[in-house]
């Protein structure tokens, strides 16, 4: 029986890779690194690591890269203040799983960013706690965020269900032991989701999928 459910953030509740995808290629630009989706949807959205990562292999020296970040963070967030959209039927489903449902947001975006995109969503009232990427050591593709949110909600995975829209969201979950339903968008919708319970056209069918559980 799901006694709980652990919702990724960035493409599942808010439409947000597209504007990080955007902000990360917009910088590295300036240094004459070319940046494409696929190269993002290996490195980012299946691996977990930074694309920045190309930098280095362009030559770049890690105090550059850093600098670099702080450049792309104060955009993603420029960009987050004015075009976060939560996604279709997202309200609508979290509405109709409080108080049936215990829910969580596990998520790789920092804190800063999650606080801006959701500064005005009127989400954060339907979950009882946000990890965030400072709360964990290692991200997604690795099991920690999610047994991080097992151990605080003090459930076991068995009666724990994850929403997710990545490969490596859905490596994580399983990983931990989680089913994952899979909600692609428009980003990953031609990634590797054979390992998911259920691969979902919108957030809404999640309802219909949890009776099937």
């Amino acid at each position: 029986m799901v006694e709980a459910i652990l919702w990724d953030n960035d493409g599942v509740l808010v439409d947000t890779e597209c504007l990080f995808f955007e902000s990360t290629r917009t910088i590295l630009a300036t240094i004459g690194v070319e940046l494409n989706l696929e190269q993002f949807l290996q490195l980012s959205m299946r691996e977990g690591r930074s694309a920045f990562e190309l930098a280095i292999e362009n030559g770049r020296e890690m105090q550059e890269l850093a600098q670099l970040k702080r450049k792309r963070d104060l955009l993603y967030s420029e960009m987050l203040r004015k075009q976060t959209r939560v996604l279709p039927g997202v309200e609508e489903t979290l509405q109709e799983l409080h108080g049936r449902m215990r829910m969580a947001v596990v998520t790789s975006s920092q804190r800063q960013h999650f606080d801006v995109m959701h500064s005005h969503t009127g989400l954060m009232q339907y979950f009882e706690f946000v990890l965030a990427r400072e709360d964990f050591r290692e991200t997604k593709p690795n099991p920690e965020p999610y047994l991080l949110a097992l151990k605080r909600l003090r459930m076991k995975a068995d009666n724990c269900v994850a929403v997710e829209d990545s490969e490596r969201g859905l490596a994580a979950a399983r990983a931990a032991g989680l089913r994952c339903l899979v909600i692609p968008n428009h980003m990953t919708q031609s990634c590797d989701f054979r390992e998911a319970t259920a691969i979902l056209p919108r957030a809404s069918a999640v309802l219909e999928a949890l009776a099937d559980l």
